[in-house]
């Protein structure tokens, strides 16, 4: 279905979210403790963590992952950036498809 990518991608940007979350409160963090508290698959942990240090969100470390100097301005930024996601969706409901 056309929706399914998008679905897939916020469903997927919500875990990233909820791993950044708690690597904040309670870094260093490794894999296997994350997996545990989240009840996220390893194997999914494992893809948030690269995705995170790609954004140079959290740095890896000897004892888990860390955040960095950009999670910050990152989490400053994401309630805007939530509410134009919310108002782009709101703006689909208005176009008018004939059935």
């Amino acid at each position: 279905m056309l929706s399914d990518k998008v679905r897939r991608e916020l469903d997927m940007l919500r875990r990233h979210l909820i791993i950044l979350r708690y690597v904040m409160e309670n870094e260093p963090i490794g894999i296997h403790k994350l997996a545990e508290e989240t009840d996220i698959p390893s194997h999914k942990v494992r893809y948030s963590l690269r995705v995170l240090e790609q954004e140079k969100l959290i740095a890896a470390s000897s004892p888990g992952a860390v955040t960095t100097e950009h999670t910050l301005p990152f989490l400053e930024e994401l309630e805007f950036t939530i509410d134009q996601l919310v108002e782009t969706t709101k703006d689909l409901k208005t176009i008018d498809i004939k059935r």
